[in-house]
């Protein structure tokens, strides 16, 4: 998928992003992000022109501890920062 969207002007790709499942133990989401390293490096190897797998966005507020352990160089922290959602009506 990587090299046909290098074939798009103006296209690019920065690096990877994971959601394992939710859970309440974070080391439950490891497996997914150890899995999504390796993809985004095995696609650094290949050296696609327009292809950067600089990033790797995965862990939320529940996670992000093991994400960035894992290699993430973005997480995504809002409930930790701003608390639960509202509830829908």
């Amino acid at each position: 998928m990587a090299e046909r969207i290098s074939g798009l002007k103006g296209v690019f790709v920065r690096g990877l992003m994971a959601m394992p499942p939710f859970s309440d133990d974070p080391e439950d989401s490891r497996p997914y992000f150890q899995k999504l390293r390796v993809l985004r490096d095995r696609l650094a190897r290949m050296r696609i022109p327009g292809v950067f797998a600089e990033e790797l966005s995965m862990g939320m507020s529940g996670d992000f501890e093991v994400a960035i352990e894992e290699g993430a160089t973005l997480v995504r922290i809002g409930t930790a920062i701003f608390g639960p959602r509202p509830a829908r009506q």
